[in-house]
């Protein structure tokens, strides 16, 4: 208990490193591919001013000077324009358009999670429950997605992005999200495996024999590892939120991803990618205060105990 800190401040540490790294590691990659960045994105035989693009794009001059001017306007909030996907347009503007979308969908998904394990942790939800959401998350996010999109499209047609279809495609793509590839039965069986395994330790026994709560006992010692299990359902969803952004077409971070993959639009791609790495790091730093806050309530002593230590010196 003397270095609880370490995990915390690990993770505040990997939440502030994650969105330089990633851009970092995607510049790399792209001076990777044959041929230099420039021409892969403006091909000499069918547009004319490359080395002039290349100047301007600030791809001229290697990786590295391109990562540090990249990451210089990204961290003051200036991700420059897009290039291919919308020529012009501010990648920023594409950003804050998309984070909302993405944001609503995994929150909405992470909803039957949170409920799921909380009935879990209260014994509500009786095991015999298990077999069915494992079944049902069998099924894998695609084949949702597509059957969520053919609703849409059948049901909206050529309306499909107005306001009342979008709306639609996000509850769909939630559900998709949150019952596909075992989300949902990995929250509650995960959730409800550590519960019973600290509720056979010898202390809760004992609580139990002097008329305390099961629940109150157990949930301090192992809030912290719930709070890492629901961070990784949460990574899980933000990595699903791509397939199903992209199927179901969401105009979310995912299908901006893919939509700057498509047209070489590096600088969306690595504005999409730090946008991830962004939400990503705030999942470490929830998951970093809980641990600090279980830490703090675990360490404080049970109310009346300081006195009588002290009447006894």
């Amino acid at each position: 208990m003397k270095r609880w800190w370490i995990r915390p401040l690990v993770r505040v540490m990997a939440a502030a490193l994650l969105p330089i790294a990633v851009p970092l590691v995607i510049t790399l990659f792209i001076w990777s591919l044959p041929g230099d960045p420039a021409s892969i994105v403006c091909p000499p035989e069918i547009c004319g001013g490359t080395e002039e693009l290349a100047r301007d794009w600030h791809l001229d001059q290697g990786p590295w000077h391109f990562y540090l001017w990249w990451m210089q306007g990204a961290l003051s909030g200036d991700f420059g324009n897009s290039w291919r996907l919308q020529p012009g347009v501010p990648v920023g503007e594409l950003l804050w358009q998309s984070i909302p979308w993405t944001a609503g969908l995994v929150v909405l998904a992470f909803v039957p999670l949170l409920i799921g394990s909380a009935l879990a942790a209260m014994r509500v939800l009786p095991k015999k429950v298990d077999g069915v959401l494992q079944a049902v998350g069998l099924t894998p996010a695609v084949v949702l997605s597509l059957i969520a999109a053919a609703a849409v499209t059948l049901k909206y047609g050529a309306f499909a992005y107005d306001g009342e279809a979008m709306r639609v495609k996000l509850v769909l793509g939630a559900l998709v999200l949150g019952l596909s590839d075992q989300a949902l039965s990995g929250a509650v069986t995960g959730v409800r495996s550590l519960l019973e395994a600290e509720r056979n330790q010898r202390y809760v026994q004992i609580a139990i024999l002097r008329g305390e709560s099961v629940l109150s006992n157990t949930l301090p010692n192992v809030l912290g590892a719930i709070a890492g299990q629901m961070r990784a359902r949460l990574l899980h969803l933000l990595s699903g939120a791509v397939i199903v952004e992209v199927i179901v077409r969401i105009d979310g971070l995912g299908d901006l991803l893919w939509q700057g993959t498509l047209s070489q639009d590096f600088g969306v791609v690595l504005a999409a990618a730090f946008g991830f790495s962004a939400l990503s790091g705030v999942l470490l730093i929830l998951q970093a205060l809980v641990e600090v806050g279980t830490a703090m309530h675990t360490r404080r002593a049970p109310a009346g105990f300081e006195a009588p230590v002290a009447e006894a010196a």
